[in-house]
């Protein structure tokens, strides 16, 4: 298995690049989209006045493992650590799903920390879950699985002034890149893996992974020149 190993954003982050070597077959990068409800699952975050929802999405799965000095959810279960911080599931009443068991309480301080079922995984068996959190600055770690393997996991965490309650999303996209020369080595290699922070619709911070020789295998946040409304697709490619 590929060590890996991460820090603060500040200190930038860091994780083990993929090896790859003449037309290999598709890899997580490649996939990234192939996750085909993350899109769908959006939507289904329940806000509350007041209150921060965090979510991640983008790849065939991801988790916010933690949260400040709070651990959320269990590396080897993929479940909240602690049954008190989770929103039990909607009961399911023949096909219909009802919101009945669906604790949708306000928190109650500054530190309070609650994850919410958002929907089924691209990887049977898991979920993914949202945070709730209130309006602060938080340290936010983050599990992004961009492969159907669990043993290849990308390790990600910054620390965000979440001024303004609402909904924010870290969207893992493949980056595309315009300067290949076209060479055998540049086509081989994946396009860059990046981490988005939308407040919205809006983007707000943006990382990618660095492939040269200096910074290989980093993310390091990347300046925004202007405001983006959208995040941009990730390539399709082919073996």
């Amino acid at each position: 298995m590929n060590t890996k190993r991460y820090a603060l954003w500040t200190s930038t982050i860091v994780a083990v690049s993929l090896l790859l070597s003449g037309c290999q077959l598709l890899t997580g990068y490649q996939k990234i989209d192939e996750a085909e409800s993350a899109e769908a699952w959006v939507g289904k975050i329940k806000p509350i006045a007041g209150e921060v929802n965090i979510a991640c999405v983008g790849t065939y799965h991801c988790e916010i493992v933690q949260i400040d000095k709070t651990l959320i959810i269990a590396p080897n279960s993929h479940e909240p650590i602690n049954p008190q911080i989770m929103t039990a599931l909607p009961r399911q009443e023949g096909m219909v799903k009802t919101s009945i068991n669906m604790d949708m309480t306000p928190l109650v301080n500054k530190n309070a920390i609650k994850v919410v079922p958002l929907a089924p995984s691209s990887m049977p068996g898991l979920t993914n879950y949202y945070a709730r959190v209130m309006p602060a600055k938080h340290e936010v770690h983050v599990n992004f699985y961009p492969e159907n393997n669990m043993g290849y996991v990308e390790r990600f965490a910054m620390i965000h002034d979440f001024t303004e309650a609402g909904t924010y999303q870290l969207r893992a996209y493949q980056k595309k890149n315009s300067e290949k020369s076209g060479s055998l080595l540049d086509t081989a290699s994946p396009e860059p893996l990046c981490i988005e922070l939308l407040q919205g619709t809006k983007v707000q911070r943006r990382f990618c992974k660095q492939l040269d020789a200096e910074h290989q295998g980093e993310f390091v946040e990347t300046g925004m020149a202007k405001a983006v409304t959208s995040a941009p697709k990730a390539k399709k490619m082919t073996a």
